[in-house]
This record gives structure tokens, sequence and C-alpha cells, in this order.
């Protein structure tokens, strides 16, 4: 089921979904971290640079399209930079005037001393775009990943989530961009992740719905258990309600873009709804899987684990709660309904 009300090609969704597919089948358990291989195989399929714009190596896709791959991906359990690269790092390059080549790409945003935490797939990329404060505001530099000091890491999502240190010299030359261009940033950013969250859950309770049609326990499925239909029924909920709120989000994203309030609006309720419903069907789904549901032998907690780790990068959910809150404030009793329904 797409997740924007934007229409996609059924054919592309369908080919997204099998490479991905294809892919996960020749690992026997845990997540697949994207190598080199499918790498490639997804430059040669246009996927790697899927919103780029054409003149500069890109497929001229838009944030519909994005959101299928990333969806795609996140469903067949891949572990992939296919958001870090192009709708965070290529993205943040274009709106600072730089270019990008053909190289992996992550963004590592720096503190005050150069130092930037938990970066997504940096020890992976070929270069780092880095995000520097500077003089009350921000600038950017591109540079090669043998410029900074990696210190490997891995997340909860088991994937790369590394330490950056970038010296002064390395961001000396640094290109100077607008605030608002920061917030695009951290907002597409916030997106990816709501997405991929999204994804996760909808996997959640394909597993779970699984589980429970064939588990027989005193002589009949689980499923006939009332309780345990009250357990699956809260995560189906709860997973429409993510996927309705972040499809709101893209769908706000590609008409509107990022500077509209509307589309910072979208993006919060949608990370507040994806981050809530994440901690409804992680605890049911193993509550109604029990001890199978976190063995390395059983693909649940590739999910669980995933949708717990995402849902906490790029703001975390108090954060995107206390968000929407403000915003709702703002509006007013007038303009409330507008603003949720508008």
């Amino acid at each position: 089921m797409s997740d924007t009300v934007t229409s996609v090609d059924a054919d592309l969704v369908a080919m997204m979904r099998q490479v991905f597919l294809d892919a996960r089948e020749k690992v026997e358990e845990g997540p697949l971290v994207a190598g080199e291989d499918l790498w490639s195989e997804l430059d040669e399929l246009g996927l790697v640079r899927l919103t780029g714009d054409e003149d500069s190596g890109g497929s001229g896709a838009g944030w519909a399209e994005a959101a299928e791959l990333l969806r795609a991906a996140a469903g067949a359990g891949v572990r992939v930079p296919l958001g870090e690269h192009d709708l965070l790092a290529c993205r943040l390059l274009a709106d600072a005037g730089l270019p990008a080549d053909d190289a992996r790409r992550t963004v590592a945003e720096l503190d005050a001393a150069g130092t930037g935490l938990a970066v997504p797939w940096a020890s992976t990329a070929g270069r780092i775009v880095l995000l520097v404060p500077r003089d009350g505001g921000y600038a950017v530099a591109d540079v090669a990943a043998g410029d900074v000091r990696i210190t490997p890491g891995t997340g909860a999502s088991e994937e790369a989530r590394d330490t950056v240190y970038a010296a002064p010299a390395v961001t000396a030359g640094a290109t100077p961009v607008e605030h608002r261009v920061v917030a695009a940033y951290r907002l597409r950013a916030a997106l990816v992740r709501g997405v991929q969250v999204s994804a996760a859950l909808d996997r959640i309770l394909e597993l779970t719905v699984e589980h429970v049609r064939d588990r027989v326990q005193f002589g009949r499925p689980l499923a006939r258990f009332q309780a345990v239909q009250h357990l699956v029924a809260d995560i189906a909920c709860e997973a429409e309600l993510a996927r309705a709120a972040t499809g709101a989000a893209v769908e706000l994203m590609a008409v509107a873009g990022p500077d509209d309030p509307r589309t910072a609006f979208a993006v919060a309720v949608a990370r507040s709804c994806a981050g809530h419903a994440a901690s409804v069907a992680v605890r049911n789904a193993h509550q109604a899987l029990g001890a199978i549901g976190t063995t390395r032998e059983h693909r649940l907690h590739e999910y669980t684990r995933a949708a717990l780790a995402w849902r906490n990068e790029f703001g975390a959910v108090r954060e995107w709660d206390r968000r929407v809150a403000a915003a709702a404030a703002d509006a007013g009793g007038s303009g409330l309904w507008p603003l949720v329904v508008d």
C-alpha cells in the first residue's frame, strides 16, 4: 500500500520491492546490511539518486517515489543509506549550491568542537557532508571520508552509527548557508525516519498476524483467543495511523516543500504518531509471539528494534509531541481545525 496520496507507478513499486526481497533472501538471519554489490545494483536501476535532478545524474523523481523506496527497503529488512545519500546529503549540497558526484554520501552535523555523534553510515561512505556551526549560523562542506576521523559504531537497528571528528582545517572552506537550509535538512531527515518506522510497523503487523494464525495452543490457533485479537487489532490501528500520518507529511513535502509551515506541522504529527505507535506495536507483538520473537531465528526483532531506534533519531518522541502541542496552541481556537484538516 502506498503511504502517499500522489500516485506512484505500480510497476516501479513492484520492482523496488522485488529488488530488496531478492537481496534479503540471501541472508539466513538478521537484517541485510547492504554492501557494494547491492549498492551498485541500485545505482544501475537509478534508485541511488532517485530524487536528484536529471541534469546532475539523478532520476528526477519526487518524495512519493522516495517514500516507496524507503518503505520497500525497511519492509524487507534491508539496511541501506538511500535516504541519507539522496534525500539528505545530496539535497543539502544542492541547497548549498555545491555539486555532487557519484560517491556515496551521508551528513554529519558537527558541534562546536567539530564532533558529530551517531552519524548514520559514515564508516561506509565515500564522502561526508559536514554541517558546521559558524558565527551563529551554519556552513556546509563536502569532504572525503579519509579527511575526517571516523570511529565506527553500530546502533540498535544494526546500522552504522559512527562518531566523526573534523579538524578546523577540514572545515575552513565550508560554504555558509541560510538557517532555512538547515531547517529543511532536519525536517527531511525527520520524515525519512518517520517513513521507515511506519514501514517497520507494517511488517511487525504482518509477522504477528502470521504467527497467531499458525500457532496452536490448547487445541486452537492463538488468533481465536480474544485477548490475542485485541493485541493484534491495536497493532493494526497504530500501524494504520502511522502510515496515514507519514503519508500526509510526504504529500505536503512533495507539494509544498520543507519551507511551508504546514509541512513542518505534518512532519511533527507524523513523527509523534509513529513514535507512539511503535511503543504499542512492539509491546503487543512481543506479547503475542512470546520468547520466539526475541530469537535470532525469528525476524520480528529486526523490525521492533529498528522501529524503536529510528523513532528516536532526528528528534525524540517527546520533542515531536511538544511541537504538535505548540502548533495547536499557537493556532488558537479558531485556527486549530483548519490546521488539522486543511
